[in-house]
């Protein structure tokens, strides 16, 4: 199972659109956002692909309410699970929290195959050693929102064989207009 893991996207829908557009003509077939939104309504441009959204507040928390009125519809896709999930997906037992240092924390007890998170905009893939001996991945996808000068990140993750590849949408995305040549 392949699955789209972004975070930090801060209401810029462009980016997250194209994001998780390119993730889902690889084969995603999840989406997963730890955290800052900010505003509910940026989730609508997922509505299309079909796929579902597990989705954490981050410390831009945005409309909670709203959040959690939309994942609460019938046939809403969006799963709102506050501040932190605990999924199983593909076989995998996965956790998504904001921020890294817990994140971290997480990966050290062993008991997830993949801790993901987000908060520094700064994209991170980490084998790190569990008290069980073995390890466990530590995913930060960055800020598919582009976020200050950071680029527009995320990741495509294989659940099967545990690899990964980050992504980068360009930020011309963001504001197209912009970037269109102007002819006299």
């Amino acid at each position: 199972m392949k699955v789209c893991i972004l975070s930090d996207s801060h209401d810029h829908i462009p980016l997250l659109d194209a994001a998780v557009a390119e993730a889902r003509s690889l084969g995603a077939e999840a989406v997963l956002h730890c955290g800052d939104v900010v505003a509910p309504s940026t989730l609508g441009c997922l509505e299309q692909y079909d796929l579902p959204v597990h989705i954490i507040h981050g410390n831009n928390t945005g409309d909670l309410y709203t959040l959690g009125r939309m994942a609460a519809r019938k046939d809403s896709r969006i799963h709102y699970h506050g501040m932190d999930a605990a999924l199983e997906l593909g076989r995998r037992r996965i956790f998504l929290v904001h921020y890294p240092h817990y994140a971290r924390a997480l990966a050290c007890t062993g008991d997830w195959d993949l801790v993901c998170c987000g908060h520094s905009h700064k994209a991170l893939t980490e084998a790190v050693p569990n008290h069980t001996g073995g390890h466990t991945w530590l995913l930060n996808p960055g800020t598919v929102g582009g976020v200050g000068r950071a680029p527009a990140t995320w990741v495509l993750a294989d659940l099967e064989d545990l690899t990964f590849e980050l992504h980068e949408v360009p930020k011309s995305i963001e504001h197209p207009d912009l970037f269109t040549a102007v002819t006299p």
